[in-house]
């Protein structure tokens, strides 16, 4: 063989073998874990003011949070190991020790009281700690997600047997076609389809790394249950001053907000805030009792 042939023999099979691959590689893109986690440095939790109560709080060492509503007393299990970041920004929130920008300009003081509980859904939740009170305040910053979503088990349940993750299913395949519109859905619909269906089996963990969630495996991360105290936010790192307590559980939140506190005592007083509606409950204050040894 010459070796002008020679060098186009070599030509043409590289470039089926770089077809081959790619189509390949399309054809595969949704049978893969890219899934990684992230680094992550725990931390101790300092409670710097120890503020008092005339509640009876539990015997159990833990740091707990008393909220003295217009509604009655809640008291919460603030969870410093398994999110010690997101605790230390609560507790420096409500005791004032950090400071916060509103419409105003910066100021310091205990963030949460006089704020009302602003959004409140029956069989579901009750939200707090907008200063707005419509859902739109927050403290001028945000804080990142503190979740091991194998400690939750995201990594055994498959998504097919998630019906409560379909939406974020459908958000990560669209977004692997980068599809913005109805229009290239339908160009692209056969490919479409065939690649949701492939997702299917891939773990709910997958799914979630690919709209944008990143998880460390080090935290004993915690189911959102009914009694769960968690961070409200507007996707993966958006964390600021809005929490939920959960009335019921809510297994389709597990992954998607940080859980860094339980209510202890209280649960008629949840159900009051929620049976009141929006707005209709005010935080006179919130204390923070250390009971940690």
């Amino acid at each position: 063989m010459n070796s002008k042939l020679f060098q186009k023999v070599v030509f043409f099979t590289i470039l089926f073998l770089s077809v081959s691959q790619t189509i390949q590689c399309s054809d595969q893109r949704f049978k893969k874990i890219t899934y990684e986690p992230i680094s992550y440095s725990p931390s101790k939790v300092i409670v710097k003011r120890q503020d008092v109560t005339s509640l009876k709080l539990p015997e159990k060492p833990a740091i707990y949070a008393v909220f003295n509503t217009s509604a009655g007393d809640l008291v919460l299990e603030l969870y410093d190991t398994a999110a010690p970041k997101t605790v230390q920004n609560f507790i420096d929130l409500a005791q004032g020790e950090k400071e916060f920008q509103t419409d105003k300009g910066a100021e310091r003081r205990p963030f949460y009281d006089g704020l009302k509980f602003h959004r409140v859904i029956e069989n579901f939740m009750a939200q707090g700690g907008c200063p707005r009170g419509d859902g739109t305040g927050g403290p001028g910053y945000q804080t990142e997600d503190e979740i091991n979503a194998k400690a939750l088990g995201l990594d055994k349940l498959k998504i097919k047997d998630a019906p409560q993750y379909q939406s974020q299913l459908q958000r990560a395949v669209l977004a692997e076609f980068k599809i913005q519109s109805r229009a290239e859905f339908e160009e692209k619909r056969t490919e479409v389809e065939k690649a949701y269906q492939e997702a299917m089996e891939l773990p709910v963990l997958e799914v979630l790394h690919r709209v944008g969630y990143r998880y460390n495996e080090v935290l004993p991360s915690k189911k959102a249950l009914r009694g769960s105290l968690a961070m409200a936010n507007a996707g993966p790192n958006t964390n600021g001053s809005q929490f939920f307590i959960n009335q019921v559980d809510t297994p389709h939140l597990d992954g998607l907000h940080t859980v860094f506190g339980f209510l202890v005592s209280g649960y008629d007083v949840l159900d009051r805030i929620i049976e009141k509606g929006n707005l209709q409950t005010t935080i006179r204050k919130v204390v923070i009792i250390d009971k940690r040894q």
